[in-house]
């Protein structure tokens, strides 16, 4: 989508949001390269922060290129947030009902559309207790990459999380002094081996795995420092809580759980 369609609404986020955003914090840029100047593409991306998809579409929007998000459908209920979501053409999740399949169709007609869907495949904010990208808890990405075999780019961002913490609350906000946002886009990824294979649970797995490995790749570039060799997986991590709580082992069940307090993200 070319900057003269980026549309009436998008424009008016902007205006709003993007004052304040260059205030409270610096931006550290990279790989905007990356994003495809024409046609329909996918964007995967981590989540580590309740503003992170500002600090995303804000570098997003600079290239000309404004994302579609998947969202909560209660986000597009009345006020002034629902209209913005209307109208900025996001794409509305009805989780556990026959309209889920919705959000899917949307997806697809968009990028065959030419635009840009933005996907989180960890599906809430991650739990890693170092702040590294979860194992991929939604099949949702790969699914419409292997239906349109659009391009798909990596992004991984940090610099949200240190201001506004996974979970926080008001007090635990640190705005100041303040932080630099990083968003980094990587080359598009190379998923041709998979197109012709029947898109079963165990070949979406796999799909997205190599999705969530390049924006993890991405992110220890932006910390300069190796991801570690395993990703944390919050449902292991639950499930070897709930076991230590039935054998009496509170230090199993404090350590596997440790990072599962907060309110599950939309």
């Amino acid at each position: 989508m070319s900057r003269h369609k980026v549309g009436f609404w998008y424009r008016l986020a902007a205006v709003v949001l993007k004052p304040p955003l260059v205030v409270l914090f610096k931006r550290d840029w990279r790989g905007m390269e990356h994003i495809p100047a024409e046609s329909g593409f996918i964007t995967v991306v981590n989540h580590n922060s309740h503003i992170d998809p500002l600090s995303y579409a804000h570098f997003q929007f600079n290239t000309g290129r404004v994302p579609r998000f998947l969202a909560k459908n209660g986000l597009f209920k009345g006020g002034v947030v629902g209209a913005v979501m209307r109208g900025t053409g996001q794409i509305p999740v009805y989780r556990e009902s026959t309209d889920a399949v919705g959000a899917f169709r949307a997806a697809v007609d968009a990028i065959n559309s030419g635009e840009c869907v933005a996907f989180y495949p960890e599906g809430t904010i991650t739990r890693d207790p170092e702040m590294w990208p979860m194992a991929g808890g939604k099949s949702g990405a790969a699914r419409v990459a292997l239906l349109t075999r659009a391009p798909v780019i990596p992004v991984a961002q940090w610099g949200a999380n240190l201001a506004v913490p996974p979970y926080a609350k008001l007090k635990q906000l640190r705005l100041f002094p303040r932080k630099t946002l990083t968003v980094r886009a990587g080359p598009p990824l190379d998923l041709s081996a998979y197109y012709d294979k029947e898109p079963t649970a165990e070949v979406l797995r796999e799909v997205t795995d190599v999705m969530m490995d390049a924006v993890t790749e991405q992110l220890a570039g932006i910390r300069g420092e190796p991801a570690p060799a395993e990703r944390y997986d919050h449902r292991k991590a639950v499930a070897r809580r709930r076991a230590g709580a039935r054998r009496g082992d509170g230090a199993v069940a404090r350590g596997a759980g440790q990072h599962d307090e907060g309110k599950k993200d939309a």
